[in-house]
């Protein structure tokens, strides 16, 4: 990068850094430390809400992500406004009625303390693994841009992390949110239109939105049939999972996940909750659909400038240095020639040729490049100083989403674990004290996850996803029975979700149905196994009492 990159992004960073440990002068307790003493207006509240969400995956593999399989993925949002206003209107004001620190504290009122142990847990188990994936993705930049080994960099990353979110706790994320959310949409807007601005004489925007209709990229909308009239079960994103399977993901997430639950817990007062909630509903789909947007006009660029037959071009220097080296250099240079000939069916060939042969150079990694496609161009084609500022944007996300995760994973653990299994008290600033450290412990756990993000086969965006969607249909079947579902008790929705969560394991894992599936699937799960459980303890308790 050119010197004048690097001071836009080390400022811009710094800047932020102190900025957000200056507006975190919060008392030193537990409610100040991870709810921000409840006095935030609301658009503070949007703004952390859309800046836990937007992670540095959603800009740095959401343009990949629609690059390699169109606009398609934007359908995933589609169920997102729904849940909004179920969440505004039956989950917000019991939150704030109760005055709880974690979501799961509800559920000991309403069960007991085995449910809110286990749902706690599956939280936790969720969003650790998640944020390690999203600490890979910064480090993914800064390793690309020095040089450095994945692993060293995942350390720095997180550890800068951890510094963040142990010294400013929620003040400081949602007020840095705030700024970071606008850097975020000035910097995207600017990509678009230098992204159009390259397009060759002739070419507007206009026209290359058409030819990428042509090309099939523009397929907002899918219905996920197949030819013979049959429904694709494993079609990742249609319009049918993406709002039927979508809203449950968003309901989960946004109604259940103390990540985002922690967000609006923090507004002054219900109103402020659901104002926040209800704006992320209406500009999220359009933001979204602007991040996929820039991926397409990236896709339509490379019509006319030759993309690189492979995108990890680190991972190309490493195949190089293998006795394949020869073999994926004719090839290369057969792809370039298709290219050069206006053959872009046979290039397309020769790229998947090619991603053949390096797998077989390098049998330990994978070859999907959709998280380097953004890079690649942001570094190859970018003018000077715009360069630092997306670099900026990136890392930005990431610390407002990661140091958000953390915060939220520190509360569980002290809420739901510590004050409720540990017999010794303590003072309000022990509490505090204890929560930094449970936020340094889960840092340490993230950065551990993340050394193994390196080799995963989908998007990041996409695995993420995935990953939620694996616990988020359990959890949010607890709190469907707890709030609608009144005859079922603490001990069947105990026994429902353990047996709930087994099962949607098996069946991910046996690949019969899309991901996003699998949050309609955990949900129905829990409610009908507790269902059935809470009927044969009603049949089986009458007998016990008469004998």
């Amino acid at each position: 990068m050119h010197i004048i990159d690097w001071i836009v992004l080390i400022g811009v960073l710094i800047s932020i850094i102190v900025y957000g440990i200056y507006k975190s002068r919060a008392t030193r307790n537990l409610e100040g430390y991870f709810l921000s003493n409840r006095n935030l207006p609301w658009f503070l509240v949007l703004m952390s809400i859309m800046g836990t969400q937007a992670s540095a995956i959603t800009f740095l593999t959401g343009p990949g992500q629609s690059y390699s399989d169109g606009m398609r993925f934007v359908q995933y949002y589609f169920g997102l406004p729904l849940a909004m206003i179920v969440i505004s209107y039956f989950f917000v004001p019991v939150y704030n009625k109760l005055k709880v620190y974690t979501a799961y504290e509800f559920l000991e009122n309403r069960f007991d303390l085995k449910t809110r142990t286990l749902t706690s847990f599956l939280f936790l188990l969720s969003r650790g693994l998640s944020t390690g994936v999203s600490i890979y993705a910064p480090s993914l930049i800064l390793s690309s841009i020095m040089g450095w080994n994945i692993y060293i960099t995942n350390i720095l990353m997180g550890g800068v992390l951890i510094i963040y979110t142990m010294t400013g706790g929620a003040r400081a994320v949602a007020y840095t949110q705030v700024l970071q959310m606008i850097i975020v949409f000035v910097s995207l807007f600017l990509v678009g239109y230098i992204a159009v601005g390259m397009l060759p004489d002739g070419v507007g925007f206009k026209q290359a939105i058409q030819e990428a209709t042509t090309l099939g990229k523009m397929n907002v909308i899918t219905t996920g049939f197949k030819s013979d009239g049959s429904f694709d079960w494993k079609d990742k994103y249609n319009i049918w999972s993406g709002i039927i399977g979508g809203f449950f993901l968003a309901l989960s997430y946004f109604g259940t996940d103390h990540s985002q639950v922690g967000r609006y817990l923090t507004a002054k007062n219900t109103s402020g909750s659901k104002k926040g909630l209800l704006m992320n509903g209406l500009v999220k789909v359009p933001m979204q659909f602007f991040i996929l947007l820039i991926g397409v006009l990236i896709f339509m660029y490379y019509q006319y400038s030759k993309p690189p037959v492979f995108f990890d071009q680190k991972r190309m220097e490493l195949a190089n240095a293998t006795p394949y080296a020869p073999q994926l250099k004719t090839i290369e240079a057969a792809y370039y020639d298709a290219f050069n000939n206006n053959n872009k069916a046979q290039a397309a060939q020769y790229r998947e040729e090619y991603k053949k042969v390096l797998q077989q150079a390098l049998p330990a990694y994978d070859v999907n490049d959709n998280n380097y496609i953004f890079l690649y161009f942001v570094k190859d084609k970018l003018p000077v100083g715009l360069i630092g500022l997306l670099f900026a944007v990136i890392f930005l996300a990431a610390w407002g989403s990661i140091a958000a995760a953390l915060n939220s994973l520190a509360a569980c653990t002290m809420v739901d674990f510590h004050k409720k299994f540990t017999l010794r008290k303590t003072t309000e600033h022990q509490d505090f004290k204890i929560s930094q450290w449970y936020t340094f412990f889960w840092g340490l756990f993230c950065i551990g996850v993340a050394m193994f993000a390196h080799n995963i086969g989908n998007s990041l965006i996409e695995t993420v996803n995935i990953l939620g969607s694996i616990f988020y249909g359990v959890i949010l079947g607890v709190f469907l029975v707890a709030f609608w579902i009144r005859f079922i008790k603490g001990h069947a929705v105990f026994i429902a979700a353990a047996i709930a969560q087994v099962l949607v394991v098996v069946i991910y894992m046996l690949d019969v149905i899309s991901f996003l599936w699998l949050n309609v699937i955990g949900a129905i799960l829990v409610i009908a196994i507790g269902c059935i459980i809470q009927w044969l303890q009603n049949q089986t308790i009458p007998k016990v009492v008469k004998s």
